[in-house]
């Protein structure tokens, strides 16, 4: 039995975890590469993946289209469909049924919890610690590896080119951005190479190929539309995150570029119009129905100037029954800039971000509240003496 540096013994099979992970750790930075990687796709590698994929569908290699960003596919695709006109299953379909025959029988082998709606997600794992206690190694890579790279990859980056494209049409593959699953699966291959039969690692790597290679792909009837990958990505880790995670953003113009001009903009993380990063003004904050959106513009523009260049009134404060140690502020809102007669109530969150910071935010509220209090308790369906009894909310 050896012992860690803290002098504590630990069995074989324990050790042998442990460096497992340690090497599941260097995987993990490698997807993470990949999945924000820039510049030319790899076109050749691409097209001999998903010519793959169609080969195991049953079909013969397609046309291959390629463009210069998501949106531009759009207008080249068909409408989605289930069957041809034939009445066969459709090519999309089909590979759609493929992979998830593939994750499923790839599940199997690591005995991988199926996901439900009904459980709450896992709280983030210290790895070693976790380890140590005898948690298994397929529980911390699952919180250590799979998770943190679909957080970036498809919750972050992918997520927000998505919302940003106006009509999408039919199923799309995210290439790069599948490195989640791709990058889960992968390592358990590569730390246990007689973990899964060879007939699903050959079709584990033609993902894994396109995850490495190029960016979104739209497999259609004979025709394959691809995307290149973005030319600038700009990220931000994410403050406190375990496992080294990041979110788009930039606070000086698009937080993704691609090679045809398309964009995205996004501020810590959301996904926002242009202006709300280039030219955030209170006029545009007023008129922007998205709250998220409105949040992002004024933490851009800054409370301060916000309230200034509004015209806003303060009405009256009052310490924060419901967040102990903050403040309440009531402001009018001038009729005449934004539409209809109202009042703002700025508040600080009862919860902390990840960052260990307290976002501050404002509510429209009816213009009759002259008490922060009743105003803040209405937010919450409360009177504001049912609101002044809360201990803390959220």
């Amino acid at each position: 039995m050896s012992a860690p540096r803290g002098g504590v013994p630990r069995d074989p099979a324990t050790s042998r975890a442990l460096d497992l992970w340690w090497r599941a750790v260097s995987l993990r930075s490698e997807w993470y590469e990949h999945a924000l990687r820039t510049g030319p796709a790899d076109r050749q590698a691409s097209e001999a993946a998903i010519t793959g994929v169609y080969a195991l569908a049953g079909e013969p290699p397609p046309v291959f289209t390629w463009v210069g960003s998501p949106a531009a596919a759009q207008p080249l695709l068909p409408p989605s469909t289930t069957l041809t006109g034939d009445g066969r299953r459709s090519t999309e379909n089909r590979v759609a049924s493929l992979l998830s025959d593939l994750r499923e029988r790839l599940d199997q082998r690591i005995g991988r919890r199926p996901p439900s709606i009904f459980r709450p997600p896992d709280p983030p794992l210290d790895p070693v610690a976790a380890l140590l206690s005898g948690v298994s190694l397929e529980t911390v890579l699952e919180a250590g590896v799979r998770d943190p790279v679909h957080r970036t990859a498809h919750e972050s980056v992918a997520a927000a080119i998505r919302s940003a494209i106006p009509d999408r049409r039919g199923l799309v593959w995210y290439g790069q951005h599948e490195a989640g699953w791709v990058a889960h699966y992968d390592v358990h291959r590569r730390l246990d190479p007689n973990r899964f039969p060879a007939s699903d690692v050959a079709r584990l790597e033609l993902w894994a190929t396109l995850a490495r290679s190029c960016g979104w792909w739209w497999p259609r009837d004979g025709r394959c539309v691809v995307a290149e990958r973005p030319t600038t990505v700009h990220t931000e880790p994410v403050t406190g995150s375990t496992y080294g995670e990041a979110r788009l953003h930039s606070a000086h113009g698009p937080a993704v570029v691609f090679p045809d001009g398309w964009t995205v903009h996004a501020w810590h993380g959301t996904a926002v119009p242009s202006w709300v990063v280039e030219a955030p003004t209170a006029d545009r904050i007023g008129a922007e129905p998205n709250v998220e959106v409105r949040r992002c513009a004024v933490e851009n523009l800054g409370w301060d100037a916000f309230i200034a260049e509004a015209g806003l009134t303060l009405v009256s404060t009052a310490p924060d029954p419901g967040n102990p140690g903050s403040d309440l502020h009531l402001y009018d809102l001038p009729y005449q800039r934004w539409g209809r007669s109202s009042r703002l109530l700025l508040a600080v969150n009862g919860s902390l971000e990840r960052d260990g910071t307290r976002r501050r935010y404002g509510l429209r509220v009816p213009p009759w509240f002259d008490d922060p209090i009743d105003a803040a308790g209405w937010s919450y369906g409360l009177t504001g003496p049912q609101y002044a009894l809360l201990r803390r909310r959220t």
